[in-house]
């Protein structure tokens, strides 16, 4: 099958708020914690950012880490507070899928389901989120050339489901002073490839909380759907990626930026 076939008649629709969320045509900001921690920390925070805008809550409930000593997420009661959150809150949510044995369970609960970097190239997975009627957020795994980026989410379009956001999460590159190296050319070229809504993650991207802002800005002047920002309530004492997560303030500073 030629791949441009899967490009056409993209139409991704997210209830959120009582709204409806028309990806490429209405921009896409998704905040919360990187992890969920506890109801608390994740009610919190997913009315703080609703407060300012943000139109989809993240939160990972099963969390790839570098090392199986570091929290790795409070998986099935971190789907329950999810869902928890998601009702009182009205937000449509998004969570990363790791393994397809949890599919059933992420699905009754998550609107948009995410393919985190490491599992771009899992053509297992892949295969079968192409089978579901559910939007899929492929992340752009650490070292995929674009190319390669492209023909992973070929492989979940093949099977039927073309409801696809790509996000651009920064590779690895020569630089050290960063996480990784965030690649904004990707954007309209990956856009200009598909017809897929491309989104940005400046907090993997960067791993710097002071440069969410400037890279923020950056992603959405050139021409990016919309944004993943990782946002905590007090980010020195996150069970991950403290580092790049902003406080609340930063976030409202960050959101207020956008509407000028």
């Amino acid at each position: 099958m030629n791949s441009t076939l899967f490009y056409k008649d993209v139409k991704i629709t997210i209830d959120s708020c009582d709204k409806k969320i028309r990806l490429k045509k209405d921009k896409v900001i998704m905040a919360g914690p990187c992890a969920i921690e506890s109801y608390e920390q994740l009610l919190n925070t997913a009315k703080f950012v609703k407060s300012q805008g943000a139109n989809v809550l993240r939160g990972g409930a099963f969390k790839p880490r570098t090392s199986p000593n570091s929290f790795t997420g409070l998986k099935e009661e971190g789907l329950r507070i999810l869902k928890a959150v998601k009702e009182e809150t009205s937000l449509a949510v998004i969570t990363e899928l790791m393994d397809v044995r949890d599919l059933e369970k992420l699905y009754e609960v998550s609107d948009i389901i995410q393919v985190g970097s490491r599992n771009m190239q899992n053509f297992t997975l892949l295969t079968e989120l192409g089978k579901q009627d559910k939007p899929v957020m492929l992340k752009r795994g650490i070292a995929a050339t674009i190319s390669e980026w492209i023909g992973a989410s070929d492989y979940i379009a093949k099977e039927g489901n073309n409801k696809i956001i790509m996000c651009e999460r920064g590779i690895r590159t020569y630089n050290d002073y960063t996480r990784n190296t965030l690649d904004l050319a990707a954007v309209p070229i990956v856009q200009s490839k598909t017809n897929f809504p491309v989104i940005v993650d400046p907090s993997h991207g960067t791993g710097v909380r002071e440069l969410v802002k400037p890279m923020s800005l950056a992603a959405m002047a050139c021409g990016a759907d919309g944004l993943m920002i990782e946002v905590h309530p007090n980010p020195s004492k996150a069970l991950s990626d403290g580092m790049q997560s902003l406080h609340f303030e930063e976030f409202e500073d960050l959101m207020d930026s956008l509407r000028k």
